[in-house]
């Protein structure tokens, strides 16, 4: 019998020429989300978004890819430490699937006149979801539209 659950962690570090404080506005903020916290639009339909950033507090993007998969986020947010940290789980789903639950975690330190960016995720892949390091490689693609939505 093949294993129904794997388990991936990963840690990705960006250095931004961006203060700390803009840099955690990036995640902590509706509109520093919005910019860059999406699929490509040529490839993608947003569906739905929802954002509480606070501790309890939920956020979800849902999404319809042009094949017409629907794939969801749903976060809850577990700590957060205004400018350093923001602590949250969340479930990732392909249509009615879910795919995984992860923990992440993301620091913000300043780094000369920017600021460093550090982001651990644990993951379980469900039901024999084979990730492969899609999530690690998607991961660091939208840290890069972190930093292009800092200029």
């Amino acid at each position: 019998m093949a294993d129904l659950t794997t388990h991936g962690m990963f840690r990705i570090e960006r250095t931004y020429d961006a203060s700390p404080a803009r840099v955690f506005a990036a995640f902590g903020s509706a509109e520093g989300k919005e910019a860059w916290f999406s699929a490509p639009n040529d490839q993608w339909t947003l569906v739905e978004r929802i954002f509480d950033f606070r501790v309890g507090g939920k956020e979800q993007l849902v999404g319809r890819w042009k094949s017409g998969m629907v794939t969801s986020f749903d976060a809850t947010y577990f700590d957060i430490v205004p400018g350093e940290r923001i602590v949250y789980a969340y479930e990732m789903h392909q249509d009615d699937r879910k795919i995984s639950v992860s923990l992440a975690t993301i620091e913000v330190q300043p780094e000369g006149s920017g600021a460093r960016l550090v982001v651990t995720e644990q993951g379980a892949f469900l039901d024999g979801y084979d990730d492969n390091g899609s999530r690690e490689h998607g991961t660091g693609l939208l840290l890069d539209r972190v930093g292009e939505s800092l200029k």
